[in-house]
């Protein structure tokens, strides 16, 4: 997606409950929205789903090129797409 609009990667993490990663869901177990504060080896996502569990670093989602309906691929090959839980009245 090549339009100046798109949202990147940190825009999509927000608060984000849930991360489907490879076509799985994931609980959020820590998340950091990544700033100017934030170095390239900080932990930003931490995300566990029974006993699997994933840590990524901001240089790992640095990069992360978006391919439509809100997953983005990181350069390892990892497909992320993250999720919020509905509020209902």
């Amino acid at each position: 997606m090549n339009s100046t609009h798109a949202m990147t990667l940190t825009d999509t993490m927000g608060k984000a409950d849930f991360v489907l990663i490879d076509g799985e869901i994931f609980e959020t177990e820590y998340l950091r929205v990544p700033d100017e504060d934030t170095l390239a080896d900080d932990v930003v996502l931490e995300a566990k789903n029974g006993r699997v569990e994933f840590a990524w670093t901001r240089a790992d989602l640095d990069g992360a090129e978006h391919l439509g309906e809100g997953v983005y691929q990181l350069a390892s090959g990892h497909q992320l797409r993250f999720l919020h839980s509905a509020t209902v009245h």
